[in-house]
């Protein structure tokens, strides 16, 4: 499912990763592995790409990422503040120069947390902070989805 429009935004981004000499490391969830996938699919991603996470449950998320005890569990999961936290989280994990996370419902149907389908918060947190941007696509085509938080986390990275 690695659509042009995801392999574009991945070059730009392993371009701009490889161009500064950095490193990324990626957690994700409705995207479902893709965002890792891209950044994985271009040359050279042995010297950017540090590893990643997809998570899928706040169990999931506890496991792979930092102590969560700080995050409120009654919440919804795709917040501006979660996701801030889970980029910033697979940036300390793994020890890399940038984290991208991604949090969301890709649909058809709403997530347990209440969050509508298209509905997503992406994140990169870099040298400079932290970058978010919130999708709401109004689709319930989970794969279209998948895609449109893909591409915008990716944007982020190559914007940085």
């Amino acid at each position: 499912m690695l659509t042009n429009a995801i392999l574009t935004a991945a070059s730009a981004a392993a371009g701009r990763l490889r161009e500064r000499g950095e490193t990324v490391a990626v957690a994700e969830s409705s995207t479902g592995g893709l965002i890792s996938a891209a950044l994985i699919a271009q040359d050279g991603a042995s010297t950017y790409y540090r590893g990643g996470f997809v998570f899928y449950t706040l169990e999931s998320m506890t496991v792979s990422l930092q102590d969560v005890s700080e995050l409120d569990r009654g919440k919804r999961s795709a917040t501006e503040q979660r996701v801030r936290w889970v980029a910033d989280s697979a940036r300390i994990r793994l020890e890399a120069d940038w984290g991208v996370g991604e949090t969301g419902a890709s649909g058809p149907k709403p997530n347990p947390y209440g969050d509508p389908a298209g509905h997503s918060w992406v994140a990169a947190a870099g040298p400079g902070g932290i970058a978010t941007a919130h999708l709401l696509t109004g689709d319930d085509d989970r794969t279209a989805n998948m895609e449109v938080f893909a591409v915008r986390a990716l944007e982020l990275i190559a914007q940085g």
